[in-house]
């Protein structure tokens, strides 16, 4: 057996007693994100605390997300669908109600593609006249291991900054409208922007951060799903002024079209152009990931950050997080970094 094999055989063995401590006092935790590496990250944390709040980006505008933005003029349910999915228990009613709420109709009509979690939260906003109400109805019919939150309560459109979006003019400059066509650019990636550039921040997702043990921001769509949290001002400064401690977790790889090419430090240096006001306290990366340790260190450090390497990653070789090497590198994080914490 390869060392590296006996240490993820220790890590796993390791994770079995996290959620011993879960049902004394523990951290509270909120996580920033959306789309997959939101729902990785909750994968992880809800192994280590019971106290967990996601804050979710509510950009997206494909698939029936889109369609149900467009006809309807609500939020984008898809990436809060998903974070509720992640949060789901891995008893027989949490994983039924998880596979239920992600299932995707296929049809000739009007509902190809429409997943029912969708319609679900749809339906009680428009029950209910509440976001946030209506969210934590479905989380308590899923049984979630923590609670969802919209980041804002208007629908929002992300736009970017592309050099090269049209591959006849590799040197222009051109805005790129929308999510979906964001992520998959073929262009660079200069910066981003909400419309309304000014958006109204959730109450609860404030207070959620303002009150945390620690914020964990990231992995995801680096431009479409991290960064975008920022560009919500009582948001962002709800992230310079909390006491919390945060973790910045990097992606395995670069997304294609989004960020292709991008280095690990790169991917801290866009962020920082983003918010240069915001300080972190760890950055947490896989270590196969990394080819220039020192080039990141520096990067983070500009950040105020140190770096914790690990193996985060499915040992399967596919560029997605094992969520449970994942909740074993938080919880080290947390007791290594934090500060001495009720949860102690």
């Amino acid at each position: 057996m390869t060392s590296r094999n006996l240490r993820l055989r220790r890590l796993r063995r390791a994770t079995s007693a996290l959620s011993a401590r879960k049902r004394g006092a523990q951290p509270k935790v909120v996580a920033l994100g959306g789309g997959m590496g939101l729902s990785a990250s909750l994968a992880a944390l809800r192994r280590i605390t019971g106290d967990l709040t996601a804050v979710v980006t509510v950009a997206d505008d494909g698939d029936s997300s889109g369609r149900l933005r467009e006809e309807l003029g609500v939020l984008p349910p898809g990436d809060l669908r998903k974070a509720l999915a992640a949060l789901c228990g891995d008893d027989d009613w949490g994983q039924t109600w998880a596979q239920v709420i992600q299932h995707r109709f296929q049809s000739k009509g009007d509902l190809h593609e429409h997943a029912v979690g969708n319609l679900l939260i749809v339906a009680l906003w428009e029950q209910l006249g509440d976001h946030v109400q209506a969210l934590d109805l479905v989380g308590k019919l899923l049984g979630a291991h923590g609670r969802v939150l919209p980041m804002s309560a208007v629908p929002l459109e992300l736009q970017a900054l592309v050099r090269g979006h049209d591959p006849a003019r590799p040197d222009a400059v051109d805005t790129v409208r929308g999510q979906a066509t964001v992520a998959l650019t073929p262009g660079e990636v200069q910066s981003v922007h909400l419309v309304p550039n000014d958006p109204p921040a959730v109450p609860e997702a404030v207070e959620a951060v303002l009150d945390a043990d620690w914020v964990v921001l990231g992995p995801g769509s680096w431009f479409s799903s991290v960064i975008p949290h920022l560009l919500v001002p009582e948001l962002l400064d709800a992230l310079v002024a909390t006491k919390a401690r945060k973790v910045l977790s990097l992606n395995l790889a670069p997304q294609p079209g989004e960020t292709d090419g991008f280095s690990p430090q790169r991917h801290l240096e866009v962020l920082g152009r983003h918010a240069p006001k915001l300080a972190l306290d760890v950055v947490l990366a896989d270590e196969a990931a990394v080819p220039d340790r020192e080039s990141l260190a520096d990067a983070a450090k500009r950040l105020g950050a140190a770096v914790e390497l690990a193996p985060v990653a499915s040992p399967d070789g596919v560029p997605i997080h094992d969520p449970e090497l994942l909740a074993a590198a938080y919880d080290r994080i947390f007791r290594m970094h934090g500060r001495i914490g009720p949860w102690r």
